[in-house]
């Protein structure tokens, strides 16, 4: 009898790899520990790293191991664990926000694990042992590696796609709206801050509908349309991204039937993109981001 229900939870087991497996392409799958507790653990764990058709975690309260499978032409590990970790749980190579994780439940509250941080080499340390160990040969340049902002291209391309439409130039628009399409694809999600993947995870889906609209059609009043929504998600990425200038939020109150509409400029002088030279100077700056 044992032996007959052990069998039926094999194959059980077996077809819903199966039916995950088919309903992901590309797929991968690994294990890895994610630490929990109790079962509204593994309902926030596996709802965090979860992603339709893209993503399906399946987190074991007794061993706190997480089952990862996931279509790895569009996601990795490290953005799966990532996600997680913001929703407040820890794995061996992502920490949860010590806030986020003071904010959980009390029987989810799991004994962490102390990550003892890498001893950074003093400078004093650093000469000594080049002298000790390579007496008069000549000392190797020490190469500073510069961390790549991953958001840059998109607020590069963003003022691009808003300078032709100033001109109202459609067929412009569209051709700048593809590079920034293109710029949104490249962004490596696991290489962001935790403040800014938070906000870049909530904004992709409406940055990416956007820059698609834009850059599908060359009717630059649809176009416009959509400049409205992804200027908003834009400016939400600005607050937290760095950038290299400093940018303006500028706003048109005649916009959209008298609702008004914002887009962002790196100039104070107002260039308005929603009427272009009908009325090229209505609007005015209601903040400035440094």
């Amino acid at each position: 009898m044992k032996n007959s229900f052990k069998n039926i939870m094999v194959a059980t087991f077996a077809l819903l790899s199966f039916t995950i497996n088919a309903q992901i392409k590309n797929s991968k799958t690994e294990t890895v520990k994610i630490y929990g507790n109790c079962g509204m653990c593994e309902t926030k764990i596996e709802k965090a790293g979860t992603i339709k058709k893209i993503v399906v975690v399946d987190w074991n309260q007794e061993t706190q191991m997480a089952t990862l499978t996931y279509d790895a032409t569009k996601t990795n590990q490290d953005e799966i664990l990532k996600r997680i970790a913001l929703a407040g749980y820890d794995s061996d190579k992502f920490l949860a926000p010590d806030d986020v994780y003071n904010n959980l439940h009390g029987c989810c509250q799991y004994d962490r694990v102390a990550k003892v941080p890498v001893k950074e080499e003093t400078k004093t340390e650093a000469t000594t042992e080049n002298h000790n160990n390579h007496g008069n040969h000549t000392e190797t340049p020490k190469v500073e590696v510069q961390e790549v902002n991953q958001l840059k291209a998109i607020f590069d391309n963003y003022f691009v796609v808003k300078d032709a439409m100033i001109f109202s130039d459609g067929n412009a628009t569209s051709i700048a709206s593809k590079e920034l399409l293109v710029s949104i694809n490249n962004v490596k999600m696991d290489k962001l801050e935790m403040d800014v993947h938070m906000v870049w995870m909530k904004v992709l889906n409406q940055i990416k509908e956007d820059a698609e609209h834009i850059a599908d059609t060359k009717d630059i009043k649809h176009q416009r349309e959509h400049f409205t929504t992804l200027s908003k998600d834009i400016y939400s990425l600005l607050k937290v991204a760095k950038y290299n200038v400093t940018v303006y939020f500028q706003f048109c109150p005649m916009y959209n039937d008298g609702k008004g509409a914002n887009w962002l400029s790196k100039e104070n002088t107002v260039k308005n993109p929603y009427y272009g030279s009908m009325m090229l100077s209505c609007g005015k700056t209601v903040e400035t981001i440094k």
